[in-house]
């Protein structure tokens, strides 16, 4: 199937091939019939795209902070690396959907195949979204008319917060596609409503819509008319749906309203804002949230859990189906904000107009021609030959995201390894970097990977509560495995993947097990490794880890998915302190910081490890420090002897014989040769980097530790 990426590098908008989407259990996949533009939204990308280095750093100037602070701790040509690599994935476009249902999830909650909704989804032939993003259309809603749904729920959401009454006047700032269905929406309350727009067409369509407007390209002063408008009194609310830096619209907005009026930005607006304005009047300033209550909230649109409709009225699905209702009564007319059409395959011209901004627009529809159904249901798609047969091992990944498209492709395809397929779950990213890396097929469909018998190998790259189910696959398949920390992230998870290495090894050779654990094989730390290796006597070892906070409701800190910081990536610290050791771990005990009323807070923790040789090691995993700290300092105390490693770029020794320090350009954590170690094991059929057993160890330790810091 088909699906328009833009490149946030250069703005260039495509009409990509892309293997279809599968159905999310708690979702459908959707046949798209239509799908609008969003005017505002999308030509900010395309403009952004378009803008040169100083120009996005100049848009962006938090994002700009951010990467000069992660300059001075990881190096600059880290930080080029990683931005680059941002810059260069490309973003899927569009939000505004209409289609079919082609098939429904198990736990699709009464959507089936065959009805027509509308859904958050972007502009593809096919796209598979969870079910609490749809809505079923009404008979008498044309595909054309439901398509400005999802732009409808966003205007609604805001008149919401502003809780009109029959009688209010109110003020409509920005009269493009949201602002003027909101007009609608606040006529539909019974409120009068005052327009305000530079270009005199939007100002005419409001005024068709039943709007009171100011003629600006006649000179008119908005506050002038507002006060006529209000009879002196000033208007009850102010809606503002345009999209400008600029502080005038909240300015001009608080002057024109009463006593305790209302303020609304549904757009975008500069808040540089005057104390005065709002003071002596009590007014409330909101800022909407998009389509309404559950956006941005994993639980609700990932994982179906919706609100109780006692409690929570309006959600953005209930939103869309009210919006839809209002079509359907005739309440809401959105036909006459459609200036433009282009077939699907057209779309890019459809982007140069937004881009050249000669002709005037609003709403942009794109429409999809029919096309065979097993041409749009094909989830995977071949591109290149799997060349000619060699003895290098054949990788496949299953899993696509940034750490894996940013590190470990390239870290694998730095190997002699071929590089088999990839598999994502929307299958954009899959295609962007199966053919940026070359690999011979991208998918949506995993299984295929795990099956086939020109993979020898499966890298797994997904979230951490999938990695245990993937690896007990693919050893039941005979597949090699390196599975991106952890291996798992429950015990139960531990003893399945353990019984599954045993049953492929029942009938001979027994594939190879590897975790991504790789910061032991950083040349700094090998060179540590190699020093400590002639010390016999007991080491003390500290690691502090300067984290950083990740937001409470990310999903890396869900116990049940990303099994949280500690099982997640205090890992990488369990392992490297009990490789530096070389030694068993006997006892392990952990603290986190909170209690005595406060929250328990499980990124911020101290982990002591014990061995059997008396060695201990602390580990510090902090989330409350600051940025300009190096993340990550590892400190070795050992007969009369210390060495110091900071941020993987600078290592110091005091105390060896011939050794005083290693310092890098650049940070190397590692990863390309904890891959290429890897892959040398299996051509070469030696044992596995690092031993089965220690990875079990490793492991245990790590969920223990991680269930502990919980309670």
């Amino acid at each position: 199937m088909r699906q328009i990426l833009q490149s946030l590098a250069n703005g260039r908008t495509e009409v990509a091939e892309v293997p279809a989407p599968r159905a999310p259990r708690n979702g459908v996949s959707i046949r798209t019939t239509r799908s609008l533009i969003s005017a505002g939204t999308e030509r900010m990308l395309v403009d952004f795209g378009r803008s040169g280095w100083l120009e996005k750093a100049r848009q962006q100037p938090d994002r700009v902070r951010q990467v000069l602070q992660k300059a001075r701790t990881d190096g600059l040509l880290q930080t080029i690396d990683a931005v680059r690599s941002k810059l260069d994935q490309p973003l899927p476009l569009g939000y505004c959907n209409v289609g079919v249902v082609v098939e429904a999830g198990a736990e699709a909650n009464g959507f089936s195949v065959g009805d027509r909704v509308v859904s958050n989804g972007a502009h593809a032939e096919v796209v598979a979204v969870p079910r609490n993003l749809c809505a079923r259309i009404p008979p008498n809603v044309s595909d054309d008319a439901a398509a400005f749904t999802v732009l409808g729920a966003i205007a609604l959401q805001g008149i919401r917060l502003a809780a009109p009454t029959l009688g209010e006047r109110f003020v409509v700032t920005g009269l493009g596609l949201i602002g003027l269905m909101a007009v609608q929406l606040l006529r539909a309350n019974g409120c009068k409503v005052l327009g305000i727009d530079p270009d005199p067409a939007k100002a005419a369509l409001a005024r068709e819509f039943g709007a009171d407007v100011v003629a600006l390209d006649k000179g008119e002063d908005p506050l002038a008319v507002a006060a006529a408008f209000s009879s002196g009194q000033g208007v009850d609310g102010v809606i503002i749906t345009a999209a400008t830096s600029s502080n005038e619209p909240v300015s001009q907005g608080a002057k024109m309203c009463r006593q305790r009026g209302r303020i609304i930005l549904v757009g975008v607006a500069g808040l540089d804002l005057d104390r005065a304005d709002f003071y002596t009047k009590e007014l409330s300033f909101q800022v909407s949230c998009s389509y309404g209550p559950g956006r941005y909230d994993p639980q609700y649109e990932e994982a179906g859990q919706d609100y109780p409709f006692g409690f929570v009225r309006w959600t953005e699905q209930r939103n869309f189906e009210a919006v839809l209702d209002m079509m359907a009564a005739g309440s809401l007319n959105v036909t006459s904000l459609i200036t433009h059409r282009f077939a699907f395959d057209q779309a890019p011209a459809a982007y140069e107009l937004l881009a050249a901004g000669g002709q005037p627009y609003l709403g942009i529809l794109l429409e999809y021609a029919e096309r065979p159904e097993q041409e749009l249901r094909v989830r995977t798609v071949q591109l290149n030959a799997s060349g000619a047969a060699t003895s290098a091992p054949r990788v496949a990944f299953i899993g696509a995201g940034n750490y894996a498209g940013r590190v470990l492709i390239p870290a694998f395809k730095e190997t002699s390894a071929r590089m088999q397929g990839i598999s994502s779950g929307k299958g954009v990213t899959a295609a962007h970097f199966g053919r940026k890396y070359g690999f011979a097929s991208i998918t949506t469909d995993s299984e295929t990977l795990l099956s086939s018998p020109d993979v020898d190998a499966v890298v797994i790259a997904t979230r951490h509560d999938s990695h245990a189910h993937f690896v007990c696959k693919a050893l039941q398949a005979g597949k090699h495995v390196f599975v991106e920390k952890p291996l798992a992230i429950a015990q139960e998870q531990l003893t399945q993947i353990a019984n599954a290495w045993e049953a492929a090894g029942s009938g001979g050779t027994r594939p190879q097990v590897m975790v991504g654990f790789n910061r032991r094989f950083a040349p700094q730390v090998q060179r540590m490794k190699s020093l400590l290796g002639g010390v016999r006597e007991p080491k003390s070892v500290m690691i502090t880890v300067n984290a950083g906070a990740i937001p409470r409701n990310h999903w890396t800190q869900d116990p049940a998915v990303g099994g949280g910081r500690v099982i997640g990536e205090g890992c990488h610290f369990i392992d490297l302190a009990r490789f530096l050791v070389a030694q068993p771990i006997v006892e392990s005990s952990v603290r986190s910081m909170g209690g005595n009323g406060l929250p328990v807070e499980d990124d911020n923790v101290a982990i002591t490890l014990g061995f059997a040789d008396g060695s201990w090691a602390t580990i510090q995993y902090l989330a409350n420090g600051h940025r300009a700290f190096p993340k990550e300092r590892i400190e070795v105390f050992c007969a009369g002897r210390i060495l110091q490693l900071d941020n993987f770029r600078r290592l110091r020794g005091e105390g060896w014989s011939g050794f005083s320090g290693m310092n890098l350009w650049r940070q190397d954590k590692g990863q390309q040769q904890c891959a290429a170690a890897f892959v040398r094991a299996l051509e070469s059929g030696a044992p596995a980097p690092i031993p089965f057993e220690e990875l079990l160890e490793v492991s245990r330790v790590s969920i223990e530790l991680g269930e502990a810091a919980r309670h």
